[in-house]
């Protein structure tokens, strides 16, 4: 059928918007999918349209954020597949307000769907897979994890999504150098694309509309669940850490954090000196991309 022949997907807040792109893309691509989302007549509805077009998929309605439910869905993949081979974290919500203005409770719902939510099935799931690794079974796992531009360079009126999305795109690093040795790769995608959340804002919706003359859907999201099929199928193996950019037809790697040469005194900085070396260092930086909205 396609790169994902007998795969078995979890994939998070696939009831809509990208999670249901992605559910269907992998479910052409010969996925089993587990089609999760809080909100269970909208992933019935998805699965309905995978299982009419001969795919296979079925409901899951676990919470990303509780450790326990979230169990459920590992053990649903399981049992109705008889493995799992692939976490895609997609699941999201914005809060979006300035940081003067924002409130606790902004602050705690975006780190729970996004940072907790990124954790509690991915961690479930790599129980399972570290038992198999260690009782001598060949592992072929994927985490797709799903960062954000607002993560890699910030956004403004965004700083509880820019730091739970930066967290993801650090956990995404961890997760590879620590679970390659059960064979398990961990790689991440800032997506740029139609949805209910991009779209909310009256200006987006309109720069992101459908064309209507038949043209290259440049922001429809089917354009970034292909590259997340390919992560998600054995020929990707090879391939872990990264962090991705897709947008439209164009796929890019976000090169992260790296320590210039420096200025090395051999000797501690006197106060009034740092000033001097900071200068030196402005001076021979690459400039950082610019945050959203600056």
């Amino acid at each position: 059928m396609g790169i994902l022949n007998d795969r078995v997907v979890i994939i998070t807040g696939a009831g809509g918007g990208l999670g249901a792109a992605h559910a269907r893309v992998f479910a052409a691509e010969g996925a089993c999918v587990i089609v999760n989302d809080i909100n269970q007549a909208a992933a019935q509805a998805v699965v309905d349209d995978i299982v009419a077009k001969g795919g296979r998929a079925v409901v899951n309605t676990s919470d990303i954020t509780n450790y326990a439910s979230s169990a459920e869905a590992v053990r649903q993949a399981i049992e109705t597949y008889g493995d799992l081979h692939v976490v895609l974290n997609n699941a999201g919500i914005n809060r979006d307000r300035m940081f003067a203005s924002m409130t606790e409770a902004d602050w705690d719902a975006i780190m729970a769907v996004h940072l907790k939510g990124h954790f509690c099935i991915t961690s479930n799931a790599v129980q399972y897979w570290r038992d198999q690794s260690k009782a001598g079974k060949a592992v072929n796992a994927r985490i797709i994890n799903t960062t954000s531009g607002a993560g890699l360079q910030g956004s403004i009126g965004q700083s509880n999504y820019a730091a739970a999305k930066a967290g993801i795109a650090a956990l995404t690093l961890n997760q590879a150098a620590e679970l390659g040795r059960y064979g398990i790769t961990a790689n991440a995608v800032a997506p740029a694309a139609r949805t209910g959340m991009t779209t909310a804002v009256e200006s987006m919706a309109t720069r992101m509309a459908k064309p209507e003359d038949g043209s290259f859907d440049y922001w429809a999201p089917e354009n970034v669940s292909s590259l997340l099929a390919w992560l998600a199928s054995e020929e990707s193996s090879g391939l872990t850490g990264r962090i991705f950019e897709s947008e439209g037809g164009k796929i890019s790697i976000a090169d992260g954090w790296r320590s210039t040469a420096g200025v090395d005194k051999g000797a501690r900085w006197e106060p009034a000196e740092v000033g001097q070396a900071i200068e030196q260092l402005l001076a021979a930086e690459v400039p950082a991309q610019k945050v959203y909205g600056s």
